[in-house]
């Protein structure tokens, strides 16, 4: 689009260049992701520049330190978009895979096909590789996307957005199927714009989900906080224990999957060891009476400090009397995010991985793998907790809907009823 677009223009350009990039076919969608794999590496010089722009921008040095470090677009990220680029490129493409081929009747065959979902308003925060994540899953699945980064990385998502469009382009595709959207009012001119855009995904703070969803009729997918646990059993190796918890809080601690709160079994021998690893990994852990005892240092933990999104090294931690109280926790204070058992009693990890209630539930791993490369998705347009549609990492199946497809050679519903023909309804091979 021209830099004077309105976004009218830029919805109405995103509908018409959808419909005709997904009936270009499989082959250029997966020579659109080879061109963008093969950009990522040529370009890197470009884009880090473009990047330290964002870095050294007035005001920048004021940034959060979580809001910082997202920002910055290192040579590993920049690697590890080209891995998930990768993965895409090898997955078989998806747009009018069967889900159901039934006949109906002797050479009347109905399936129910994948399609996209057409026209998606993707809406982040601070972290310029979510262009290139949400794009790349957008051209693999046949959608359309309009992309809103924040104001801080501005010249980040102005090179990447451009780097998506020139590998749509090289293919000999439309443009305009991957667009650059800039400035809060040109938000909320798209978020009024039901008949042109099919979903809205937020990706950032729990207020940004929730004022896009008050201010919008189209359905919006996504989480508003990412209040993630690790509950550690009475039956946890001390080990591992540890392990999991100091990964689950300090692998990254500006994401939405990594640990908010700590729960420890009062029959737990080490929780002194697990509270202690923390503090050594410069957490500052707000316990109750209980978590105190364990360990100098702790922090007395207020009631607000559980079911609070940190995203620092901070985490509250607690004693609980068992599963069944570590449960209850959780679903009074989590988000439905992901959440972890440290257990080597296989029955209480079947009961808690059979009853807590999250879309990402994990028995002795850190809640850092809740990621759609982690998963082998090749990337993640954000992470859903509602219970329609995709939950979870959402990568390349989430941005799907289905639509039913008839085969017939002239039959009519007058032919079909007592005394007349009648319905086989016998289930076909996906082949």
């Amino acid at each position: 689009m021209s830099a004077g677009a309105t976004p009218n223009d830029q919805a109405r350009s995103a509908r018409e260049a959808q419909r005709s990039f997904v009936a270009m076919g499989a082959d250029v969608r997966t020579e659109v992701l080879r061109n963008l794999e093969r950009l990522l590496g040529e370009r890197e010089d470009d884009l880090a520049a473009a990047n330290e722009r964002d870095l050294n921008a007035p005001g920048a040095d004021d940034l959060p330190g979580p809001i910082r470090k997202r920002l910055a677009l290192s040579a590993s990220k920049l690697e590890t978009l080209r891995e998930g680029v990768n993965v895409l490129i090898d997955s078989a493409d998806p747009v009018g895979r069967p889900l159901i081929r039934r006949e109906l009747d002797e050479r009347l065959i109905l399936e129910q096909v994948r399609v996209p979902i057409g026209v998606l308003l993707i809406v982040f925060e601070s972290r310029p590789d979510a262009v290139i994540q949400i794009g790349s899953l957008a051209l693999r699945t046949g959608n359309a996307v309009l992309m809103k980064g924040g104001s801080e990385a501005l010249h980040s998502n102005r090179a990447l957005t451009d780097l998506l469009r020139e590998a749509v382009v090289k293919a000999g595709g439309p443009a305009d199927v991957v667009q650059n959207v800039e400035g809060r009012e040109a938000v909320a001119d798209l978020l009024a714009m039901d008949e042109h855009i099919d979903l809205v995904v937020p990706r950032g703070s729990a207020d940004l989900v929730r004022a896009i969803k008050a201010a919008s009729r189209i359905p919006v997918l996504g989480h508003a906080d990412g209040i993630c646990h690790v509950y550690v059993d009475a039956a946890a190796d001390p080990g591992m224990a540890v392990r999991v918890a100091v990964d689950s809080k300090t692998n990254y601690v500006a994401v939405c999957n990594a640990a908010e709160t700590l729960l420890l079994h009062r029959d737990f021998p080490a929780g002194g060891a697990v509270v202690q690893a923390l503090l050594d990994a410069g957490v500052d852990v707000r316990g109750d009476e209980d978590v105190a005892a364990m360990a100098p240092g702790v922090t007395a933990a207020q009631p607000s400090d559980f079911g609070q999104e940190f995203g620092e090294l901070t985490i509250a931690a607690r004693v609980v009397d068992g599963l069944d109280e570590a449960i209850d926790h959780i679903h009074t204070h989590g988000s439905a995010h992901t959440d972890t058992v440290v257990t080597e009693d296989a029955e209480v990890a079947r009961r808690f991985l059979d009853t807590v209630d999250s879309s990402s539930v994990f028995w002795n791993a850190s809640t850092r793998f809740a990621d759609g490369f982690r998963y082998g998705l090749g990337a993640e347009v954000g992470i859903a907790t509602g219970r329609v549609h995709a939950r979870g990492p959402m990568g390349a199946e989430g941005l799907f809907t289905t639509k039913w497809l008839l085969r017939g050679e002239g039959q009519v519903v007058g032919d079909y009823g007592p005394g007349k023909r009648s319905y086989t309804h016998r289930d076909l091979a996906l082949d």
